[in-house]
């Protein structure tokens, strides 16, 4: 999800600055919400789990694509399914170009010896990149943000009308290694929520998730669960668009609200923003990183899966005190 968030302001770069241009995002349906109200953007819904299983699912979506007189084909994920299209589409003679994952670049940063420490360039960069070598190149300086989605009544229903600070926490990732301690976010909930004419709002997916949620809101009022099954991805979004800041690990629900133009602060434990998997526009003083003072070897993996041995406690080096003065210097801006 993650992945499919961040080429939203990509996409949009290129509508605002090539009006002419027409796209079709070829994704999951469940990601179809993200690029909706975006002008001159047409979402195809994939199917692999049925009709686009498989190689011969795949010559199916192809052809299915080709139907549509595609120009040029942007891979912006570069793995084996999308290789395969973009190979068939080349193989017709059309214009091709793949995103550079930069694999070696990323194994010297995440490597436990001889490590190169250096960032690498955005993942949005290197979109933009692919972009060029299609004839179209963007400025993602120069991007527009969608204004505040209005809330409806059936997110109203749940949120309140909005007065005063709204703040989002998403405390959960895909990995163990990229999780704040369960005790440090408790404490980040309870004192943001305690702030006068605040409200926190903590982002999960799924029952299990729903309900450490609510151990975690305890019954406060001015905390709201936003999981197991309240909202659809699309009411989700019109509420993250109305936060002032979002609080999120290295996750996907840092993406949806940068691709918003939404302030996130995000923290980071077994992996680091010098990957390049920042969310969009945010500057590097909003990226808490664990103490690499403490633990040189970090990062240690690009998607958290990977947590050394001594490493489990890297996050509480991130201090509860510093996310709230973090929180509090970018309202106050």
């Amino acid at each position: 999800m993650g992945d499919v968030a961040m080429t939203v302001p990509v996409i949009r770069a290129l509508v605002q600055q090539y009006p002419d241009v027409k796209v079709t995002v070829a994704s999951r349906g469940s990601y179809r919400a993200f690029f909706e109200n975006i002008p001159n953007v047409n979402f195809y819904e994939t199917d692999f789990e049925r009709f686009h299983k498989g190689f011969f699912g795949l010559w199916k979506l192809f052809k299915e694509l080709r139907n549509l007189h595609i120009y040029a084909v942007a891979d912006l994920h570069n793995v084996m399914r999308s290789k395969v299209i973009t190979k068939l589409f080349a193989f017709k003679g059309k214009k091709t170009a793949t995103t550079d994952k930069l694999r070696k670049e990323r194994a010297q940063l995440t490597a436990l010896k001889n490590k190169v420490f250096k960032p690498l360039p955005q993942v949005t960069l290197r979109h933009a990149d692919v972009l060029a070598q299609l004839g179209f190149p963007i400025d993602l300086d120069n991007v527009n943000f969608p204004p505040v989605q209005v809330l409806s009544d059936d997110v109203i229903a749940v949120t309140g009308t909005k007065t005063g600070r709204w703040i989002g926490i998403a405390p959960f990732a895909q990995h163990k290694g990229k999780v704040y301690p369960k005790d440090l976010m408790v404490e980040v909930i309870n004192k943001l929520a305690n702030t006068p004419d605040t409200k926190v709002f903590l982002f999960g997916g799924g029952r299990a998730e729903s309900k450490i949620l609510k151990e975690y809101a305890n019954g406060h009022p001015d905390i709201i669960v936003i999981a197991g099954g309240l909202f659809i991805l699309r009411q989700e979004l019109k509420l993250i668009s109305n936060l002032d800041v979002m609080i999120s690990m290295d996750s996907a629900n840092a993406h949806m609200a940068a691709m918003q133009g939404v302030k996130v602060i995000t923290l980071w434990g077994a992996t680091h923003p010098y990957a390049g998997f920042g969310p969009f526009k945010q500057p590097l003083s909003n990226a808490l990183v664990s103490d690499r003072d403490k633990y040189p070897m970090l990062p240690t993996s690009i998607y958290g899966n990977k947590v050394v041995p001594g490493y489990e406690d890297a996050m509480r080096t991130i201090t509860p005190a510093a996310v709230i003065a973090r929180v509090n210097e970018v309202l106050s801006k």
